[in-house]
């Protein structure tokens, strides 16, 4: 299965936005954990959060972690990251990964991750 992610758009500063990933198939078969991912022009790409299908396990890159969520709608087969507070920092293209490495956690590990969508803009702006 492939992933799509979607809810990116253009915000103020200070707003909010949803971000959604989903598979293309309508199943994460044989994925255990899904992450976040952002790449701004000039610079590297970082991992954001994960969650592991299986169990709920979820890991932050500390920077990310008192403005950003990972949760998962296992029912839809779809992985949420829910940014607040955003800033115009936060302007990047999107990604969302798919592994099936994972056991019982997830890392940020983008050798972990072997199916990548093709991400999403977000822009925060006034």
């Amino acid at each position: 299965a492939q992933v799509v992610e979607s809810g990116g758009g253009l915000v103020q500063p200070g707003g909010s936005l949803r971000l959604s990933c989903a598979a293309s198939s309508g199943a994460y078969t044989g994925y255990s954990a899904i992450a976040w991912f952002r790449q701004a022009p000039g610079k590297e790409r970082e991992g954001i959060a994960c969650i592991n299908l299986k169990n709920g396990y979820t890991y932050y890159s500390q920077p990310m972690k008192d403005r950003f969520a990972i949760s998962a709608d296992n029912a839809e087969n779809t992985v949420f990251l829910q940014m607040n507070s955003l800033k115009p920092e936060d302007n990047a293209v999107y990604s969302c990964a798919a592994s099936s490495v994972a056991a019982r956690g997830c890392s940020l590990l983008v050798m972990a991750y072997r199916t990548w969508g093709q991400g999403t803009q977000v822009t925060v702006s006034s």
